[in-house]
């Protein structure tokens, strides 16, 4: 293929996908993922928070020089107190990210323009590009923008979810839960490094014949590319406006030319938030969910020899999916994971005689419902919670929840 930028890039994306299939087991990889919470669910910045290190980093064989902590603090401190929370929260929660996402991915030391109708971003780096951002306030004062202005919202691309490092999705399924998050993308990508059996010819025939038809519905398609020449193709089926499209493309073409004929072929699946219902456990299970968008691509996957257990996504009315076993479940998980040394330390210390327990235990009691639960019947939570402790004091794992 030779050694052009384009061809080098090409191949360094194709070893990185194949290194993470082999590391995780699962044949289906998380391509891209947005996700928004709510400000006054987001932690602001910790008051012995370390400012980014070091002030200088080489990136390519060039060096580039970040802001101090010093400096990088003081864009917060000449920031107006009412805005002052919304920029902290916003650059917590994109620090918070980079973790997740591993060694080599930093914060911009500068405040930029939004997208998407944020009027800022803290954007996401690595080796000196852009791979994400996190987004914050409205970039107008309209109604329609109103309750956008009152969220946080990160937007995670390709690059960044290809080069993390192992172990990224359940780091940052776990920050989604705890931060009561809400998942509005989530791109699912199955390769086929070596062709798919016929290639592309051969999926636009099985659509044609119905084995792409859900529920015996025909779903509206749309050809890319150059369909007479036969190279850099896509097929689309689905739609955007009901949160499920899929797009079948000549992966290799679209990263090493053309020229290279690469038989490489990609089936991305494209979950929206609009009329779905999205799960943090989509980042634990991909190939899962994958299976469970159709016949079509549960068949599809079996192509790839992935044995998994199918989990669909239905479309909704914007009613409420989650059962109250699937909240209790997730909030279990957050007080046994996240939060439990921090109760047995504030018991071990509070807890030692009778004005200690009864400071401990107003610190515990009395408290309202988190918002999640609220939906929920009393009834309903003794319920779940009894079962879910019960299988968790029992060693078994606590069941994902859907």
């Amino acid at each position: 293929m030779g050694s052009s930028p384009l061809v080098l890039e090409g191949q360094q994306i194709k070893l990185r996908l194949q290194a993470e299939r082999l590391n995780s087991g699962s044949m289906v990889h998380v391509d891209w993922l947005r996700f928004t919470s709510l400000l006054r669910n987001s932690e602001p910045l910790a008051t012995d928070f370390s400012w980014p290190k070091p002030e200088r980093v080489s990136w390519l064989g060039v060096e580039k020089k970040l802001l101090s902590g010093t400096e990088f603090k003081r864009i917060l401190e000449n920031i107006s107190d009412d805005d002052y929370s919304k920029h902290s929260q916003a650059l917590q929660l994109a620090l918070d990210v980079c973790e997740c996402l591993g060694v080599g991915f930093t914060v911009a030391p500068e405040v930029k323009k939004g997208r998407d109708f944020y009027k800022f971003r803290w954007s996401i780096e690595r080796e000196g590009s852009e791979c994400g951002w996190v987004g914050f306030m409205s970039s107008s004062e309209s109604p329609r923008q109103a309750d956008q202005g009152k969220t946080i919202h990160c937007n995670l691309y390709g690059s960044a979810c290809t080069f993390a490092d192992f172990g990224w999705r359940e780091k940052v399924a776990d920050l989604i839960e705890a931060s009561g998050s809400v998942v509005t993308r989530c791109d699912l990508a199955l390769d086929f490094f070596d062709g798919f059996p016929g290639g592309l010819d051969v999926i636009v025939e099985q659509y044609r014949s119905g084995l792409c038809d859900v529920g015996g519905r025909r779903l509206k398609s749309s050809c890319v590319g150059d369909w007479l020449g036969g190279r850099s193709r896509s097929l689309y089926f689905g739609s955007k406006e009901a949160g499920k499209q899929t797009n079948c493309y000549e992966k290799g073409d679209q990263l090493f030319g053309e020229k290279a004929n690469c038989p490489w072929l990609r089936v991305e699946l494209r979950y929206g938030n609009k009329l779905r219902v999205l799960s943090s456990e989509m980042l634990r299970r991909p190939a899962d969910f994958f299976a469970g968008a159709s016949d079509w691509h549960s068949a599809t996957l079996a192509v790839a020899q992935s044995g998994v257990c199918p989990e669909s996504v239905p479309c909704s009315v914007r009613l409420p999916l989650e059962t109250v076993k699937a909240e209790v479940v997730r909030n279990l998980r957050w007080v046994m994971e996240t939060a439990a040394p921090s109760i047995a330390a504030a018991w071990d210390y509070l807890g030692q005689d009778f004005e200690g327990e009864s400071q401990f235990l107003s610190v515990v009691t009395n408290k309202a419902l988190p918002g999640r639960l609220k939906k929920f019947s009393p009834l309903e939570l003794k319920a779940a919670f009894s079962s879910g402790f019960s299988r968790y004091f029992a060693g078994a794992a606590l069941p994902a929840a859907a």
